[in-house]
């Protein structure tokens, strides 16, 4: 016996193929993100640290060179906040959410009450008696 090619099985295919696609590229995109946060990470504090341990052992590095290491340091954990926005689109919506400087004009500022009662889980619930339950 042969069973008949039914018409919705290779769209079901496409969709699972279109499903995976999509997934993959959001994976693709959060690996290039973490790639290059942490290569920015390692370029900005990798010299720091091993001008600290070079420091520790010898004393012979000059207090600018240190400060200026630093300082590249410190450039890298400000670039963090903009490099976030940039590649993660759900990063950008929550920081224009709750911050008035990317707030769009249109869109109301959420109360610190609303957003206590999302975070605990102690919004208003439907009351639970056993007559619903039954």
């Amino acid at each position: 016996l042969q069973v008949p090619h039914t018409p919705s099985q290779p769209a079901a295919g496409s969709e699972s193929r279109r499903f995976t696609n999509k997934h993959s590229k959001k994976a693709l995109k959060a690996s290039l993100t973490l790639g290059i946060l942490l290569g920015m990470f390692f370029v900005a504090w990798l010299p720091f640290f091993v001008t600290n341990v070079t420091q520790a052992v010898c004393g012979c590095v000059p207090a600018g060179f240190f400060d200026v290491l630093t300082w590249l340091g410190y450039c890298n954990s400000t670039m963090n906040p903009i490099i976030y926005p940039l590649f993660m689109r759900d990063f950008k919506r929550a920081m224009g959410k709750y911050l008035p400087c990317c707030r769009r004009s249109g869109e109301p500022r959420p109360s610190a009450i609303s957003l206590s009662m999302r975070n605990s889980n102690s919004g208003p619930r439907a009351a639970t008696s056993l007559k619903n339950v039954l």
